[in-house]
């Protein structure tokens, strides 16, 4: 069958909206309790709720969340260790009240038919990140306390199972506090902190504690870390040794504390991650001597299997580019895995057979393969002679050819963070764009992680410069390899990449548009009217506050609208607490004020990031109409 000849962009795709959201969940928080196995899913055909989910040996799939509860924690605002399972007995946070409750599945008991109990007393207080002290019937986790007004206070707390009032501080005094885990005979817990200014992926501190018997802790003993080590995931082995995840090679590799601190396998890759929510999972033990871990290297995710006592690494082959979520029970492995051509699915990997079973897939979409583009890996020139990273995706749709001579407008999408990192995952987002003719660029700008903590650090004193030269330089690449039309080249993104998208539009002459979802435009904003996490983040990625107050003002791009003359669209979230909606229309006012074309969406009742099901798709319709107006093409009919 003869291919229809027409212009890029205006492509007929099967890759709807509807598609991008119907019968599609988020899937995280993947935990074992015995033989069965709980995942939460967010689903935006629920308004985004957060479901618990437990699997059965004997198959059976049942939602354990009943409506309206909605499991998510609010601690760190970006949340994640929002709930964990012991015995049957589940502990969850509900997202309106913020309360803890539980839930007791026993026996044959159908878990939605439960309705869960509150553990916790109403009040000001969020809490993340637990575990089960069994010895003492309590559960101990992070807890932060919004009671005093001004910035929270955040400690380790015990909660007593048998009575939720009894809430006792464990550990307290530092800024943060993640990873609270106790030995398996239960005598000592161990943790990470840090303090202000540092974010966890700079500096955090591991320590250890005797539990006493009456369940407070002993002397404290810092085991490692400081303001330039971070340390990540402290994890006991079934033989009470404590490991733990470093940087102070430059990359995050797995270490243990036998009296003193030795590294296990040291390698050029990453098995930490910046540690923007709680739960995070990169290594696990099958036995005392044996560690299954994923790491990341060169912007794809590797599974392997470590000796403890030859400290030999032996890879486990998958088909997955992406893999996630790592738990691990005996010899069985979960994990989340996704590639360019496979959604993100739950896997159970059985390490004495090697088989792997799909558990659930976050979608059960299946697309014919001609309309996926599959990303190639790029490395680009950027400036002062380095090497920058990015997935370059070329239009697909086995249907369709553009007419000769004829290049492909290119979407350039800077990520969220800026400490993060794009994935060559499958995104259907992506597809969607790819399927109607357009290239796309996910750039991997310095300050991304997987390329180690030199590559992280680049951002440091230069967020709005580092990250925009790599993404318009990245964009330059593709038009000077004729890959891309240089006229008609857009940059996206949400967050701190909604920064990167404004600066760019603002401070550089390369793309004819903009889409920047709930993006910071005025960064003095954002130092004085952000939530506690990230409330001195700018330290590092611009300088302190005030005191170099006109470095702020300097790289905002409110402050030089004048610059800015190319259509914008915004996307914003009316109840977003860390970048608020004034930062949009602060933006938007001074653009029309000024005669540029500008959209803006505003979504009631949604935050940081997007849930619901119509907003989603709205936002991807708007900001394609958007671009088929700017480049002046004519979208094809659904």
């Amino acid at each position: 069958m003869s291919k229809k000849n027409a212009s890029y962009g205006s492509w007929k795709s099967p890759i709807t909206t509807d598609l991008i959201v119907e019968g599609t969940v988020g899937l995280g928080g993947l935990n074992w309790d015995g033989d069965d196995i709980y995942w939460v899913e967010g689903r935006p055909s629920e308004g985004g709720r957060s479901v618990i989910v437990r699997l059965t040996p004997d198959t059976q799939l049942n939602d354990v969340t009943p409506q309206p509860f909605n499991a998510r924690t609010r601690v760190h605002e970006y949340g994640g260790g929002s709930y964990l399972v012991h015995q049957g007995n589940i502990y969850f946070s509900n997202f309106v009240d913020q309360r803890l409750y539980q839930q007791k599945i026993q026996g044959k008991n159908t878990p939605y038919e439960i309705t869960p109990e509150p553990l916790t007393p109403e009040g000001k207080y969020r809490y993340a990140d637990g575990i089960i002290d069994a010895q003492n019937q309590r559960l101990i986790c992070v807890r932060e306390d919004h009671t005093q007004g001004g910035e929270p206070v955040n400690t380790i707390v015990s909660i007593n199972l048998n009575n939720g009032e009894d809430i006792r501080v464990l550990t307290e005094g530092n800024d943060f506090y993640a990873f609270p885990r106790l030995s398996p005979d239960g005598t000592k817990l161990s943790w990470i902190s840090w303090n202000h200014p540092n974010m966890p992926w700079d500096g955090t501190e591991l320590w250890v504690a005797d539990v006493n018997s009456e369940g407070s802790l002993g002397d404290k003993i810092l085991i490692g870390g400081g303001t330039e080590e971070s340390i990540f995931q402290p994890q006991w082995s079934p033989d009470g040794i404590l490991y733990f995840v470093s940087d102070r090679s430059n990359w995050w590799n797995l270490y243990r504390y036998t009296g003193k601190v030795e590294p296990l396998y040291p390698i050029a890759a990453e098995l930490g991650l910046p540690l923007w929510v709680f739960g995070m999972s990169t290594y696990g033990f099958s036995s005392a001597e044996k560690i299954i871990c994923t790491y990341n290297k060169d912007g794809n995710s590797y599974l392997g299997s470590l000796d403890t006592k030859t400290l030999k690494l032996q890879e486990i082959d998958t088909p997955y580019t992406s893999i996630d979520c790592l738990k691990i029970s005996r010899n069985q492995v979960l994990f989340i895995g996704s590639s360019p051509t496979q959604n993100s699915a739950i896997v159970q990997l059985n390490l004495d057979t090697g088989e792997q079973q799909v558990l659930r897939n976050s979608s059960q979409i299946v697309l014919d393969q001609g309309y996926l583009s599959v990303p190639q890996t790029i490395e680009f020139p950027t400036e002062n002679s380095k090497t920058a990273y990015g997935f370059y995706y070329p239009p697909q749709n086995k249907d369709y050819q553009a007419p000769d001579g004829e290049k492909p407008p290119l979407i350039v999408k800077s990520h969220g963070g800026p400490t993060a990192a794009t994935s060559s995952s499958l995104s259907l987002k992506n597809q969607y764009w790819t399927s109607r003719g357009f290239a796309v660029l996910d750039v991997n700008y310095g300050g991304s992680t997987g390329y180690g903590r030199e590559y992280r650090q680049r951002l440091n004193k230069n967020w709005g410069i580092v990250d925009v030269e790599d993404c318009c330089n990245g964009a330059k690449y593709l038009a000077e390899k004729g890959l891309v039309d240089g006229n008609r080249m857009a940059i996206t993104g949400g967050s701190a990449g909604g920064y990167t998208t404004l600066c760019a539009l603002t401070f550089k002459d390369i793309f004819k548009a903009g889409a920047s979802y709930y993006g910071v435009s005025d960064l003095e904003a954002l130092a004085t009217d952000t939530h506690k996490f990230e409330s001195r983040y700018l330290d590092r990625l611009i300088g302190a506050y005030p005191e170099e107050k006109a470095l702020y003002q300097q790289r905002s791009p409110i402050h030089h609208v004048e610059q800015l003359s190319c259509p914008v669209i915004f996307f914003q979230g009316s109840e977003d607490k860390i970048v608020p909606p004034n930062q949009a229309e602060m933006m938007v006012t001074a653009l029309k004020a000024k005669g540029v074309t500008v959209d803006y969406v505003l979504f009631e009742a949604e935050q940081h990031g997007f849930r619901k099901a119509e907003n989603i798709k709205r936002a991807i319709e708007e900001e394609f109409n958007f671009y088929a107006k700017v480049f002046d093409f004519k979208p094809a009919k659904s």
